[in-house]
Parts: structure tokens; C-alpha cells; sequence
């Protein structure tokens, strides 16, 4: 129990896959008409969005959510 404790006391951040992002661009009309799929995935390569760390080349993006919500911020803000 101790050690479970333990490591459930990490400071996590919350990771959402590129599709999901997708999804919600096209749901709430963030950007219409909403980037291409390569458009983000772009983003995940130049930083735009900061993502976790893949193993392989044919593993999904996982962008932090916390990244994805400063860059609607910032997009709102110019």
C-alpha cells in the first residue's frame, strides 16, 4: 500500500492523443476550416504542441494538454 501511495503521488500531466485534439478542433469550431491532420502533426514536430516522448515512429502523438490549451491562448490573444 505504501509504495503504491507513493507513486501515485507523481506529478502527472495530462496527455491527449492527436486525433482527440483533432476532434475537438472540428467540434467547437476553433479554427475553421480546421488544420489537416499533417498540419498537427507539424505542430508536434516544431514544438508548437509539446508531446511525450515515442518509442516508435508508428506510435500515436500524445500531446500535453496543458501545452494545447496555451496554444489556444495564445491564439486568442493576437
Amino acid at each position: 500500500m505504501n509504495t503504491i501511495q507513493h507513486s501515485l503521488d507523481l506529478p502527472l500531466r495530462t496527455k491527449i492523443r492527436l486525433s482527440e485534439i483533432e476532434r475537438l478542433i472540428r467540434k467547437h469550431r476553433i479554427i475553421v476550416p480546421p488544420p489537416s491532420r499533417r498540419t498537427l502533426i507539424a505542430m508536434c514536430e516544431d514544438g508548437t504542441f509539446e508531446t511525450a516522448k515515442r518509442t516508435s515512429p508508428s506510435q500515436s502523438w500524445l500531446v500535453y494538454e496543458d501545452s494545447f490549451l496555451d496554444w489556444l491562448r495564445r491564439m486568442d490573444s493576437d
